[in-house]
């Protein structure tokens, strides 16, 4: 797992953690050095359940790439704050998404990669944290990323988790991708504010998933 800021003139990180786990119900191939190239057919990726504080009814959606080498998850309004005139509750919002990805008959897939972005405002003295998870439906393993931010920051924030080891779903099964995201901001002066976001304004997406191919 790799972390970059972009934006930023005072950032100091910590990336504590990537896991990615063993299979579903078949074996774990270990990550190929080409991929195999996607099918032709069109793959459709539908969000099936949506739950938190970040990502009211309406405000998520996912976009799958016109190549079928992944998905991209846009948020609408995922924006933790603290300090002056924020609610308690809202220094902390989650998302918990379930993701149905529909491949062509013959193959399976295995997330290689993720990639999450967006932007924060960190005074001194105040932090930020962005921690994402996702499994597919029916397994114990987690794929997980924790990254703090400690201020003064002020920018775009990047980070990323590549899996080691490729875990697909089953041939001939569908299964559902969950993702949770949590973003938490934390500042100890009540006269400054502090805010963290998975959404940015230059057009990036804020959530990235990289597929992996293989025919059954």
């Amino acid at each position: 797992m790799t972390k970059n800021l972009v934006g930023a003139r005072h950032g100091i990180f910590a990336v504590l953690g990537t896991v990615l786990a063993l299979s579903l119900s078949t074996p774990a191939h270990a990550a190929p050095a080409a991929s195999t190239a996607p099918p032709s057919s069109e793959i459709t990726v539908e969000v099936v359940a949506a739950n938190g504080s970040g990502c009211a009814p309406g405000t998520a959606r996912v976009v799958a790439h016109p190549d079928n080498t992944g998905f991209r998850i846009r948020y609408h309004d995922f924006v933790a704050t603290a300090g002056r005139g924020s609610e308690v509750t809202a220094g902390r919002k989650n998302c918990q998404l379930g993701l149905l990805v529909s491949v062509p008959a013959g193959w399976t897939i295995a997330v290689a990669a993720a990639d999450y972005r967006g932007r924060a405002r960190i005074p001194t003295g105040a932090t930020g944290r962005q921690r994402t998870s996702y499994y597919w439906q029916g397994s114990s393993e987690t794929s997980h990323t924790d990254a703090t931010f400690t201020g003064p920051y002020n920018g775009y924030w990047r980070t990323s988790d590549v899996a080691p080891v490729l875990v697909y779903v089953p041939c001939g099964q569908q299964r559902v991708l969950n993702v949770n995201t949590e973003l938490r901001v934390d500042t100890s002066t009540g006269g400054s504010s502090a805010s963290m976001s998975m959404t940015t304004t230059e057009g990036d997406v804020d959530t990235l998933f990289n597929l992996r191919w293989e025919r059954c």
